[in-house]
């Protein structure tokens, strides 16, 4: 379907690509991975036409409908959520409109002759329309729609009135409805709640039949989607044949194979060289000398590709708390707004937080867990009850929100200097260091950095301090697949108390062993890990 041969690609100094290939064939669908700024993005411009290869070649299928999602979903306004959805396939409406007028045209008189063209033009609409799936459009829109979150009450609800985080939501469903042969995510999941997660999943897999080439962190999405796995790395582009698991395996055994080769290759050189070294002055031995020297210049020099840097953050041993973290007793929260009736978020909360406990909220979205974690963080005042914090208790919150409270004119190196005031230089650029700013980046000023850097930034104040008991609102949003395994490796080695939300179902499954449900205000509770959540809540293990 398409096919990149030889491509090279250079921004600047900075060489993206050279002399690489691959493929995506009909039908298959292709997990894209590489570190930040390796070129992910450069290729989806470049098969989308908005970037030009400086060489090499990209062919692809005739008549080739192409559906692209990135992060930048432009304006939105003047029209509902729906006919935004529809829109994406404004040359089907235009063709149905056509269609419509040709069927006024037919009840009008005029000699066989026109009828005839007329009939015959109509015809071949109607086909094109059919294949294009012009009948089921807007029915396609509302299923699409629904999926991801947003119900019937909201398909004609202005678009403008929907936040950032809904409106990524929205140009998704707008991408998925024109039902193009290649479709290209760029980060599908970021916004979504774990059943749209799962929607979009099954949907990907039992009804999309077209090809897919997507970028996500998100492990147990990537597992479940994808049967290819296309990494972009050292100026090259290599293919394994599996999911996401399978090509962390298959990379592990094909780099500790390049390290054997490469071992043995300097062994031989360093062989070669040593020879030459010792017998170059010596007449006798020149013809050998020589026909070493042109051996070597023809030799092809094995080059171990450049490590990714990942997060490599160990917590220092927190201070005791005490076995009781937090007692809630009949907890509540209710808004109140200006213009609006007071919404009570949940209610008549009670429970325990030990010691100790690695505990995931659940619910869906809007349920309040968010809330929920701020006023057990104390960022808002419970309506009702208390929630109690036990002896020797030191909270850690970490929020999305934060990384907007960030001064935007400090530098990476001074934000985490005031977090941790008493701390050394040598402590602090450590602490940077550990999570990937290093030498000269640490100089960035905040305003500059990206939203993975950002939450860097947040984590590395956060975690960097002597807490117990860490609340985390969405750790892992912008953390690629990487850093969001040595960020899971460092939680469960975490000796003191964390209560998180996420909607990263595998980061849940490998870290928590309790779960708090919340669901129409109500909190249930549940002793075990997320897995064991799954099998025992009601309506909802088709989640596993």
């Amino acid at each position: 379907m398409i096919h990149l041969t030889k491509i090279s690609k250079q921004h600047g100094a900075r060489i993206l690509f050279k002399d690489a290939s691959f493929q995506v064939p009909a039908g298959t669908k292709t997990g894209l991975v590489g570190a930040n700024g390796s070129g992910k993005t450069t290729l989806f411009n470049l098969i989308t036409g908005k970037e030009v290869v400086d060489s090499g070649e990209i062919a692809s299928s005739k008549k080739i409908k192409i559906g692209y999602f990135s992060q930048d979903v432009g304006e939105m306004a003047g029209c509902s959520a729906l006919a935004e959805v529809m829109s994406g396939a404004a040359d089907v409406m235009a063709l149905g409109d056509e269609m419509k007028e040709m069927e006024i045209l037919m009840a009008e008189p005029m000699d066989g002759t026109a009828m005839d063209a007329l009939l015959e033009k109509y015809g071949e609409a109607v086909e094109v329309f059919e294949n294009r799936g012009g009948y089921d459009l807007e029915p396609r829109a509302q299923t699409i729609l629904t999926g991801l979150g947003i119900g019937p009450g909201d398909y004609n609800r202005p678009v403008e009135t929907f936040s950032g985080g809904w409106k990524m939501r929205i140009a998704l469903a707008k991408i998925l409805a024109i039902q193009p042969n290649l479709l290209l995510l760029d980060e599908p999941t970021n916004h979504l709640d774990v059943e749209s997660i799962v929607w979009l999943e099954n949907w990907l897999v039992s009804d999309f039949t077209g090809a897919l080439l997507m970028t996500c962190h998100d492990h147990d999405f990537m597992n479940r989607v994808v049967d290819r796995t296309i990494e972009v790395a050292n100026t090259t582009i290599t293919t394994y044949g599996g999911n996401y698991d399978f090509y962390v395996r298959e990379r592990e055994i094909r780099m500790a194979q390049l390290l054997a080769t490469h071992r043995r290759q300097q062994e031989m050189l360093a062989k070669e060289e040593n020879f030459i070294a010792r017998f170059k002055a010596r007449v006798s031995h020149a013809a050998q000398v020589q026909s070493r020297i042109k051996k070597l210049e023809k030799i092809e020099r094995i080059e171990l590709p450049e490590q990714q840097r990942t997060i490599n953050f160990e917590f220092s041993e927190p201070p005791r708390s005490g076995d009781d973290v937090v007692v809630m007793e009949s907890l509540e929260k209710t808004w109140n707004g200006q213009d609006t009736e007071p919404q009570t978020v949940f209610s008549n909360i009670s429970g325990l937080i030990n010691r100790q406990d690695k505990i995931a909220v659940v619910g869906v979205n809007g349920a309040g867990k968010s809330t929920f974690l701020k006023v057990l963080a104390g960022r808002t005042p419970a309506t009702c009850g208390s929630a109690r914090v036990g002896a020797n208790v030191n909270i850690g919150y970490f929020s999305q929100h934060a990384m907007d409270i960030l001064e935007s004119g400090k530098t990476v190196l001074e934000t985490v200097q005031a977090a941790l005031p008493q701390a050394g230089l040598g402590v602090i650029r450590n602490l940077c260091g550990a999570f990937l700013f290093s030498g000269d980046d640490v100089e960035k000023r905040i305003q500059h950095l990206s939203g993975g850097e950002k939450s860097r930034v947040v984590l590395a104040t956060l975690l960097g301090r002597p807490l117990n008991f860490l609340i985390l609102d969405e750790p892992t949003n912008h953390l690629d697949i990487q850093s969001r395994q040595f960020l899971l490796q460092a939680l469960k080695s975490f000796t003191g108390t964390l209560i998180l939300v996420s909607h990263d179902r595998y980061f849940l499954r490998c870290l928590v062993d309790r779960v708090f449900e919340i669901d129409q205000g109500k909190m249930t509770a549940y002793s075990g890990g997320y897995d064991y959540y799954l099998s025992k809540a009601a309506g909802i293990h088709n989640l596993v």
